[in-house]
């Protein structure tokens, strides 16, 4: 659809799969094989599903031809290319993807550009039918990380090797273009790169001003803007560049079809002179002054430059056609929803405005590994993206229903979008970054938002403190406010608070009263939720309900899934059951969550924190030494439960955090990362401990949907580091 300038009223809706391919010293990491990817060519026909028109897909030369250029492989892109094609969706072709070449190369060969000619005139001639070309993603960056940073291969550290890593992928750029067009003479070259802006205090605007102009270094290059006059025309000759290598550049014609701009909550900097302000890991400088870089977004009281200036002002400078070519945020659910829903809304302003912005591209539509450590170790730490590929299948997110409402009607629906994003809260600020006034957030909404109920539970706490921390409007509520054994008090409740969603964070909880107290158990676990079920179900309201590993008599010898049968060996166990039943045969659409042992930060009365605490006071804890559990640590838990509800996910679900292990064994590694001594803990058989209600021996939950928190160890040292962030301090000490 196209405006009174020939510009677009509405842009494209493109897709991306986060494909890098690097190498760290003598190991190749690929995030397709990662991702499973590589062993899914029905992948695409999900891809399709969501209303894409384009799709950046990788064709990458280390993949195809790993040892010679004379033995290519195709099978993978053989396969890949045709069915796009097929499903209607153009794909956009990558050939390096943060990556150094193949071992035979590397980014300060010679070589390198001829070669990537080479193999690019290779990839024409298979597929002629490919219109869009993006040669190498983001040269700037992987010139940093691999010439200037020296975190992936060569390993370079310094000026010149970066200014050469740069100069060599953009003459590759130039020479795939070159080859590409003696076979398909309108290909297009769709230019990516990473564009935030730097800020900084006065006393280093000159640094500021240095790196704001490096950041359109490799797209100038290409569109031959590096004259005399260029602002780093005299840095790049200091740096090595001959005259040859600025003629060249001057005279290649090679400016961008498309200005692809990547832009992360990352890519605005902020550089301080004022060191104590912020953490040691952020320091660094120049010959001139030392200084603190940081993420504008943390240090900046006006946030970030945003998706809006990031478009117009490559448009400006260039006068082509742009598009947003990588939009995620590594964060929760409903702030990836925010995330995208303001890229969107930035690219419908600025087309409605007569700038020709292409397209939004939805990125890593299959999340992506370990880029919170910038790859420079691979230690498989998944974040989701559109699809969730945790589980033995990839699963739709929140963000696949809101790419499909973006295609059908323009914009996107969810109650979270009402609320902004973390950056755009007054809380996303460093301690010493933070104005002295304070602006209030916004008010909490009468109605609307999530119904928590179980007010003095530690579940109801945890998941108010959690909601407030996402910004999501939370009304948690007392038996007295909303009474789920009562139809007509949940009724009111309901009518009253019209929330999008109820969290059911209450229950009769002790196991062994049970035994003596079943009708009670059973209408707060079963009744209570079955009736919540219904009416919840009746106004089409989204359901949290909670179950427990009791539901198993433990006699498998080896981890629960979802999908195994029930046999309860007590009665909380069979009040569980039940409320499944109920729940699920009531509101289908409901999500229920099985966990197990948690223990957290914010209450004193589970396992951890009474045996801590014991052992502080330099007393002994007895724990069974043959009941095998799960425990799970309850942030983790309420975080993992929030994005499900936000997915709309549906059905059991187990949530506990990654380790088996029995009381006894639980209590000896909170003894030993508290600094006492483990011999105060006693293991003794469960029978001597005096229970009531008979325990399943081995009650181990694990998800075969996918859901994986992260491993015992490491929720318990988070643990002690919210609750006692100077240690713990043992009996007798000073």
């Amino acid at each position: 659809m196209t405006g009174a300038q020939g510009g677009r009223l509405f842009p494209e809706l493109w897709g991306g799969v986060e494909c890098t391919l690097h190498r760290v010293g003598d190991r190749f990491h690929s995030q397709i094989a990662m991702s499973g990817h590589l062993a899914r060519p029905g992948d695409l026909e999900l891809f399709a599903t969501l209303g894409i028109t384009a799709l950046r897909y990788p064709v990458l030369w280390e993949m195809v031809a790993p040892d010679s250029l004379d033995r290519p492989d195709w099978s993978f892109s053989d396969e890949r290319l045709p069915l796009l094609r097929r499903l209607g969706i153009e794909p956009i072709v990558g050939f390096l993807h943060h990556g150094s070449g193949p071992r035979y190369t590397d980014l300060t060969d010679p070589g390198f550009p001829d070669l990537l000619g080479h193999y690019a005139g290779m990839v024409a001639t298979r597929y002629p039918w490919l219109t869009s070309f993006t040669p190498v993603n983001e040269p700037l960056t992987t010139a940093r990380f691999s010439c200037l940073y020296g975190h992936w291969y060569p390993h370079g550290r310094d000026d010149g090797s970066f200014v050469r890593a740069v100069i060599t992928q953009c003459r590759a750029i130039v020479e795939a273009m070159r080859a590409i067009r003696q076979v398909i003479p309108a290909a297009r070259l769709v230019m990516t790169e990473d564009m935030g802006r730097t800020f900084a205090t006065k006393i280093l605007t000159y640094q500021a001003d240095y790196e704001n102009s490096r950041r359109w270094l490799s797209l100038d290059l290409l569109a031959g803007r590096v004259d005399r006059d260029h602002p780093l025309h005299l840095w790049l000759s200091q740096c090595g560049v001959s005259e040859e290598e600025f003629d060249y550049f001057l005279g290649c014609e090679m400016t961008p079809d498309l200005i692809g701009l990547n832009y992360y909550l990352t890519s605005d900097r902020y550089l301080d002179h004022r060191l104590e302000r912020y953490p040691e890991t952020s320091h660094g400088g120049n010959h001139r002054h030392r200084y603190a870089d940081v993420e504008a977004v943390r240090a900046c009281p006006e946030g970030i430059l945003g998706h809006e200036e990031v478009l117009r002002s490559a448009w400006l400078r260039y006068r082509r056609e742009v598009a947003l070519t990588e939009v995620h945020a590594g964060a929760t659910r409903e702030d990836q929803l925010r995330w995208f829903h303001e890229a969107w809304q930035a690219a419908l302003k600025l087309c409605r405005e007569g700038v020709p912005v292409r397209a939004v591209t939805s990125w890593a539509l299959l999340g992506s590994y370990d880029w919170c450590g910038l790859l420079t170790s691979m230690e498989g730490r998944y974040e989701p993206g559109v699809f969730d590929v945790s589980g033995a299948a990839p699963r739709p997110t929140a963000l696949a229903t809101a790419l499909k409402q973006v295609a059908l009607f323009g914009r996107a629906f969810h109650p979270t979008l009402a609320r902004p994003g973390w950056w755009r809260r007054p809380e996303r600020l460093l301690p010493g970054c933070r104005p002295k006034r304070i602006i209030p957030d916004l008010p909490h909404p009468a109605t609307g938002g999530v119904v928590v109920v179980g007010k003095t539970g530690t579940l109801g706490h945890a998941f108010s403190l959690v909601c407030a921390s996402r910004c999501v409007p939370c009304h948690l509520l007392s038996r007295a406010e909303l009474d789920i054994t009562s139809p007509e008090s949940v009724a009111a409740a309901l009518d009253l608070f019209a929330p999008w969603a109820v969290i059911n964070a209450a229950g009769f909880v002790r196991v062994d009263e049970a035994e003596g107290d079943a009708a009670t158990c059973f209408r707060q676990n079963a009744l209570g939720p079955g009736i919540l079920a219904g009416e919840c179900a009746r106004r089409g309201i989204a359901l949290v309900t909670f179950s427990s590993d009791m539901v198993f008599d433990g006699s498998k010898g080896a981890p629960y899934h979802e999908s195994d049968p029930v046999a309860p060996l007590n009665v909380y166990g069979r009040s569980k059951a039940e409320a499944e039943r109920r729940v699920l045969a009531l509101h289908p659409g409901a999500l229920l969550i099985r966990t197990s042992a948690f223990f957290g930060p914010w209450d004193r009365y589970n396992f951890v924190t009474e045996t801590l605490r014991r052992l502080a006071q330099g007393e002994t804890v007895c724990a069974a030494s043959d009941l095998v559990v799960s425990p799970t640590y309850v942030p983790d838990l309420v975080h993992a439960c929030l994005d499900l509800l936000v997915d709309a996910a549906r059905g059991i679900w187990h949530v506990t955090n990654d380790g088996a292990v029995t009381w006894a064994d639980l209590a000896a590694r909170c003894a030993e990362l508290g600094g006492f001594d483990p011999a105060a803990v006693i293991p003794c058989p469960a029978a001597a401990l005096g229970f009531i209600a008979p325990r399943p021996p081995f009650s181990v939950l694990a998800s075969e949907r996918g859901i994986a928190l992260p491993p015992l160890g490491d929720a318990l040292a988070r643990y002690l580091a919210d609750t006692h962030p100077t240690g713990l301090q043992q009996p007798g000490n000073n």
